[in-house]
């Protein structure tokens, strides 16, 4: 995400970028690229208690607990965006982290299908709302079954879909 969004300010107009790191780990590497850049808003929303254990500074760090399951965690990035957008950002980044999924075997957190679901659809929707573009990308997501995981990352693309029709975009 680093990568895409100095890419992009350096070769369009966008100038504003807001980085939604929704991966269960810290997007460490994001925040210290980007922590003296005031055009850049990173935002990662992860387990504290997982790794990296030796955090970065994000603009916006949500240190969620482990075992966090869909009302908890919905709720917190509820606020969470409310931050991203009072950054007035050109363009969102959004990485669809599926580690948080109950039976991930690295996430340490609870959320279901439904509550992933929930989370990209409000994500996605809270910048079409903005008329704010976004690009998601698929992340995180550990298990031993391919389809089992390929069905977790595809609920992003699904939600999307869903609310580009309900923009009628």
């Amino acid at each position: 995400l680093a990568v895409a969004a100095a890419r992009i300010r350096a070769t369009t107009e966008v100038r504003r970028v807001a980085i939604v790191d929704l991966d269960v780990h810290q997007g460490d590497g994001t925040a210290a690229i980007f922590a003296d850049e005031p055009d850049v808003f990173t935002m990662s929303m992860h387990c504290g208690k997982n790794f990296p254990f030796r955090k970065q500074v994000s603009d916006l760090d949500v240190d969620v607990e482990v075992g966090t399951g869909d009302i908890d965690y919905l709720r917190l990035l509820r606020g969470a965006l409310e931050q991203v957008f009072a950054f007035k950002p050109d363009l969102v980044l959004y990485d669809a982290g599926v580690d948080v999924h109950a039976d991930d075997e690295l996430g340490h957190l609870n959320l279901s299908h439904a509550g992933i679901w929930q989370r990209d659809s409000m994500v996605i929707d809270r910048c079409l709302s903005a008329n704010v573009p976004v690009a998601c990308v698929i992340g995180g997501g550990y298990h031993r079954d391919p389809l089992t995981l390929a069905r977790r990352h595809a609920i992003v693309h699904r939600a999307a879909a869903h609310a580009f029709k309900r923009h009628r975009l």
